[in-house]
C-alpha cells in the first residue's frame, strides 16, 4: 500500500506544527492503508479534540493540496509586496493597507507583511514544483508564473534600491547586515532573500559586516567574496558601517539598542526591510530611516 501524507511544518515551528497541526492530509488508494493511518494519528485526534482532523484524498489530490496550499501563501506574499511598492509610490501605508485588508475574514491577516521576497525549502521548491506538473500537462498557470517572477525581482529590486541610497555608486561601502536566513528563528539560507541581496552589493563593490544568530555557518559556504566579514553580534557588524540593513525578522533585531549603535556606526541610517522598528522612534534617535511600503 502506498499512502500520500505531506507535512505542513514551519520552520523553527516543527514541534508545535506537528503536535497541533491545523489538518492532517492523507491520500491513500485502499482501506488496509486508510486503517493504518487512522491508528498512527489517533493520538493527535484525540489531544486536539478533533475528529475531523484528518482529511482523507485521492494520492494526487494529497500532493496537489501540498503545492497548492504553499503557492497561494507565496502568491500573499508577493501581492503584498507589490501593494507595498505602490504605498511607497503614491503615498500609502502598508502597515495599515495589510491591517485594512486582513481583517477580511475572507482574507485574513496572516504572509500580509511586506519584505524582500520569500525564500526558504517550501516555497520556491513547491511554487517550480507545480508549474513545473502544469506544464508537463498543457496546463497554463499563468499566476504562478507571475509569483515567480515577481518573487524574484523582488529580492534584486531591494538590492539596487540600496545601492540608488547611495546615488548609485556603493563601492567601497561599508554595509552592516543584520540577518543572513532567510525567516528568523532558523538557519536555513535555501532561496534567502538576504543573500541574494548581499551578492549584489558584494558584485557592486561593496563591503559588508553581516551579524546573524544562527546562519553564519551556512553563509560561509554560500557567499564566495573576501569583502565580508562575519561578526559576533550586530553592535561589531554596524561598527563604522555607512548604512545598517536589516533583512532578517529575527526578534533580537526588534530590540536593537539605537543609541549603542549611533555611537559605533559611521552614518546613522538604517534601511529596514522588515519593518521591525518603531519610525518614530528611529528618526527620534537622529537616523535617516527607509522602511518598506510607507514614508518614514
Amino acid at each position: 500500500s502506498i499512502v500520500s501524507n505531506p507535512e505542513f511544518l514551519r520552520e523553527g515551528c516543527a514541534i508545535i506544527d506537528f503536535i497541533s497541526p491545523d489538518r492532517v492530509v492523507i491520500g491513500y488508494e485502499d482501506n488496509k492503508a486508510k486503517k493504518i493511518m487512522q491508528q498512527i494519528y489517533n493520538p493527535l485526534t484525540f489531544i486536539n479534540n478533533n475528529e475531523n482532523l484528518i482529511i482523507y484524498t485521492d494520492i494526487v489530490s494529497s500532493e496537489l493540496i501540498k503545492y497548492a496550499a504553499n503557492s497561494f501563501l507565496a502568491t500573499k506574499v508577493a501581492f503584498i509586496n507589490e501593494i507595498s511598492d505602490l504605498c511607497e509610490k503614491v503615498g500609502g501605508d502598508i502597515r495599515l493597507v495589510s491591517k485594512g485588508i486582513g481583517s477580511d475574514s475572507r482574507i485574513g491577516d496572516r504572509f500580509l507583511n511586506p519584505g524582500p521576497g520569500f525564500g526558504g525549502s517550501c516555497f520556491p521548491k513547491d511554487i517550480l514544483a507545480l508549474n513545473s506538473i502544469a506544464k508537463e500537462n498543457n496546463v497554463n498557470l499563468s499566476i504562478i508564473d507571475s509569483i515567480i517572477n515577481s518573487n524574484d525581482k523582488r529580492k534584486n529590486n531591494m538590492a539596487y534600491k540600496i545601492i540608488e541610497f547611495f546615488k548609485g555608486n556603493i563601492q567601497g561601502k561599508k554595509i552592516a547586515l543584520l540577518g543572513l536566513a532567510f525567516k528568523g528563528g532558523t538557519d536555513d539560507i535555501r532561496y534567502s532573500p538576504a543573500i541574494n541581496i548581499a551578492n549584489i552589493l558584494l558584485d557592486n563593490g561593496a563591503f559588508i559586516q553581516a551579524y546573524d544568530p544562527q546562519a553564519i555557518l551556512n553563509s560561509k559556504n554560500e557567499i564566495r567574496s573576501q569583502n565580508i566579514e562575519y561578526c559576533e553580534n550586530y553592535l561589531e557588524a554596524c561598527r563604522d558601517a555607512d548604512l545598517l540593513v536589516i533583512a532578517t525578522e529575527w526578534d533580537q533585531f526588534k530590540k536593537i539598542n539605537l543609541t549603542k549603535i549611533k555611537e559605533v556606526i559611521k552614518k546613522p541610517a538604517i534601511f529596514d526591510l522588515r519593518n521591525l522598528l518603531d519610525s518614530n522612534k528611529v528618526i527620534k534617535e537622529g537616523f535617516s530611516y527607509v522602511p518598506i511600503g510607507y514614508r518614514a
